[in-house]
């Protein structure tokens, strides 16, 4: 495919020789919900760049506790570890919401990094916003109210989702935000009851993004919106 027909940001904004050292290993792929992208502890293979969807970083405790530290979109990149020069995360990454996307071998990755000090420049840069959203998303867990933390996540989601609908469970939203599913649904509830989102099972419509904005009390805001070139709502 043309390089200016992709959706995935970072590989439209590479220069054109720098695509052309990635482009021959490329392989398109269907990435299903649930899809293990990475495991933790597990040498990285494959890197993948969405065209849609949403992959999740997810961090698990001893006892199997989890919680999402990271969300990956149309914007990036999987195995931001292989760009710092390691071979396996401590974390799990999966799909959470089906999409297609480009797979490349590490091997060839990196090989073309070790070619192209823009490439590499330019990776590093996609790798250095991802570890910003996760301590964002560390800050956010640590000072603010479920609600908050909601709605700062379902306008990061929606930020890489096609529409307004985002299709997920209130379990898969607990797992996400690392709270119990019963907290959840009360928070999910308020935003209803508010008139920001509409929810019903499996399935979420944002309503009113500048309401939700402003609910999250910062939470979401200059970081986030920085990235994607938002304007402010």
């Amino acid at each position: 495919m043309p390089q200016s027909l992709l959706r995935n940001q970072l590989l439209k904004a590479l220069s054109p020789e720098d695509f052309a050292l990635l482009q021959p290993a490329m392989r398109h792929v269907e990435l299903d919900i649930k899809a293990r992208l990475e495991i933790a502890y597990q040498p990285i293979e494959h890197v993948y760049f969405p065209e849609a969807g949403i992959a999740s970083v997810v961090a698990t405790m001893t006892g199997g506790r989890q919680s999402e530290v990271g969300i990956i979109g149309y914007d990036g990149m999987t195995g931001v570890a292989v760009l710092l020069g390691q071979d396996r995360s401590s974390n799990e990454t999966y799909i959470q919401v089906a999409s297609k996307g480009w797979s490349l071998p590490v091997e060839n990755l990196r090989s073309a990094i070790s070619e192209s000090l823009s490439l590499r420049e330019s990776l590093l840069r996609y790798a250095h916003a991802f570890l910003v959203q996760s301590s964002r998303t560390a800050l956010v867990n640590g000072h603010s109210k479920i609600e908050e933390r909601l709605a700062r996540w379902l306008l990061m989601v929606h930020d890489r989702a096609e529409g307004s609908k985002i299709y997920l469970t209130h379990e898969f939203l607990a797992t996400m935000l690392g709270a119990r599913r019963p907290g959840v649904t009360t928070a999910l509830q308020m935003l209803e009851y508010r008139g920001l989102v509409h929810a019903k099972r499996g399935e979420i419509t944002i309503v009113d993004r500048a309401g939700m904005i402003k609910l999250t009390h910062g939470a979401y805001g200059e970081e986030e919106q920085r990235y994607f070139g938002l304007a402010s709502a």
